[in-house]
């Protein structure tokens, strides 16, 4: 396991993806991208976990990109740098699609790629202490990577303004403009996440992976005939697989279905 963040699964199947560099404000190597990335890949695949949350300790949630990274790359062969974009893209777009519900939580600032992660996780819950800033400009770069994940989160209207102002936003103003979606007290903020959790759990896994996927065929899409026979074929196979028959069955038996804690 990397000393740059911890990893725990819970009997229910929760894994915690706990950010744990407070000393660099959680911010993110190339090292650490790869273990996340292959972290996240490998809980992704395990039938076992239920969902996945993301956290940190100390007063950042994640400051992006660590500067020391930065300025080393910054000598490489424009190859180089290529190569270490499309870790941070590949890491990104694992957690975007991973087939599992996720949670970040966010106790402090999220500055740069920090509001990457945010913004590729189905649920974002922040503190009132959270702050929100896309700093890159101010440091003669662009927030390139993030910026598809960032720009679905809050819109473009809003990233056109934020991508070139870098202000710092708080928690409600982040909340305001669909960054996170609620704000809590600070020592609200994990049972919080645990309340969404046992929602979460009250839903069959398989379905609930299906059902994130029909967000992303649907978005930015026309509804037309292709996209209802397209979803007409998916509501088609849940009726007929076995999460649906237990599902319907459950129901109908006054019964708890089989995916739910006992």
């Amino acid at each position: 396991m990397s000393s740059s963040f911890l990893e725990d699964v819970d009997a229910r199947g929760i894994a915690t993806l706990t950010l744990n560099r407070p000393d660099r404000h959680n911010a993110f190597d190339d090292h650490l991208i790869a273990e996340l990335a292959a972290a996240l890949q490998k809980l992704g695949s395990n039938a076992a976990v239920r969902a996945v949350v993301l956290a940190s300790n100390g007063r950042s949630f994640s400051a992006g990109a660590d500067l020391e990274w930065m300025r080393r790359v910054a000598t490489h062969s424009f190859d180089s740098n290529l190569a270490d974009a499309a870790g941070l893209a590949g890491l990104l777009h694992t957690l975007d699609r991973l087939p599992k519900p996720t949670i970040a939580l966010v106790q402090g600032a999220a500055y740069g790629g920090g509001v990457g992660l945010v913004a590729c996780c189905d649920v974002a819950i922040a503190t009132e202490q959270a702050s929100f800033c896309l700093s890159e400009v101010k440091l003669g770069l662009t927030p390139a990577t993030i910026s598809p994940y960032v720009v679905n989160a809050i819109g473009p209207r809003w990233s056109r303004r934020l991508f070139q102002t870098a202000e710092i936003l708080n928690a409600a103003q982040a909340q305001e403009i669909g960054l996170v979606q609620e704000v809590v007290a600070r020592e609200d903020l994990t049972s919080r996440g645990e309340q969404i959790l046992q929602a979460l759990l009250q839903g069959a896994p398989g379905a609930q992976a299906d059902a994130k996927d029909l967000v992303f065929l649907c978005e930015a899409r026309p509804v037309d005939a292709t996209l209802g026979q397209d979803t007409g074929r998916r509501i088609a196979m849940r009726r007929a697989s076995t999460e649906g028959r237990e599902g319907i069955s459950a129901f109908l038996n006054k019964r708890p279905a089989s995916w739910r804690p006992g």
